[in-house]
């Protein structure tokens, strides 16, 4: 892979007394889509708020353009560049859609900027701009989710962690989602760490991608490679395979290669 922009190695952190995540350890390149995939419970969203500081690991070092960024405040990681979009949106409900941009860009003294990148967002999802003066809480959850992207897009970031982005739209808007998540990709420069459960559409987006288990990295590839394992397509798409190598289950496997 390319020279990394965020790395980490080694992470543990708790909840309390209890191990989330057991010496995680990853590379995400500059300018890529890398994805994390893993069962309810894995340690993704633990993984992704240890990166933006909202959890400090125990353990372990996480590397932001050659700094190391654990456990400093999130509001401090966002300034350095790392924008998060947290699992369920958690949006401002009774600010208006333009409203919930601004707090995106609040730390932002370029005034042109903000406003040629709100306009840069209104053409990416332009129900949003249909809405602009709109009440964030009476957005559909696809608009909602938009919104959440586009407000970590205000900050100009130059990392962007997206946990769960697909999690209760339909498939339609999924799509939709993901092919605005590859352009800002592409076409702004915008790293990307993906936390996601609909695996199919995680591989076919991401350019590579990490299985987590209990808090563990079990397997590292390149998307096109997962995609092909027999595992991945039994346990993440839900294809089987015929005879004795198809019969095999997860907990059995004691290393991944």
């Amino acid at each position: 892979m390319a020279e990394p922009i965020l790395k980490v190695s080694n992470i543990e952190t708790y909840y309390g007394p209890i191990m989330a995540i057991r010496g995680v350890s990853f590379d995400v390149p500059k300018s890529s889509i890398v994805t994390i995939l893993g069962a309810n419970g894995a340690g993704k969203t633990t993984v992704l708020k240890t990166v933006s500081g909202v959890m400090d690991p125990q353990k372990g070092n996480v590397v932001f353009e050659g700094r190391e960024i654990q456990r400093q405040d999130p509001d401090k990681v966002m300034r350095l560049g790392i924008s998060h979009v947290p699992e369920g949106r958690e949006v401002f409900p009774f600010l208006s859609v333009r409203e919930n941009l601004a707090m995106g860009a609040y730390t932002r003294r370029d005034p042109d900027g903000v406003a040629q990148d709100l306009e840069a967002v209104f053409g990416y999802f332009p129900v949003l701009k249909e809405r602009a003066d709109q009440r964030a809480g009476s957005l559909s959850g696809g608009e909602q989710q938009m919104l959440a992207i586009s407000r970590a897009l205000m900050a100009r970031p130059k990392v962007m962690l997206l946990d769960e982005p697909s999690l209760g739209l339909s498939p339609k808007l999924v799509r939709d989602i993901f092919e605005i998540v590859v352009r800002i990709n592409r076409e702004r420069g915008v790293t990307i760490l993906l936390v996601e459960q609909n695996a199919n559409m995680a591989l076919q987006t991401a350019d590579y991608g990490y299985v987590l288990e209990v808090g563990r990295i079990v397997m590292a590839d390149t998307c096109q490679r997962l995609l092909e394992k027999e595992d991945i397509k039994e346990f993440y798409l839900g294809i089987k395979e015929q005879g004795a190598r198809g019969k095999r289950r997860w907990k059995k496997r004691k290393t991944w290669r």
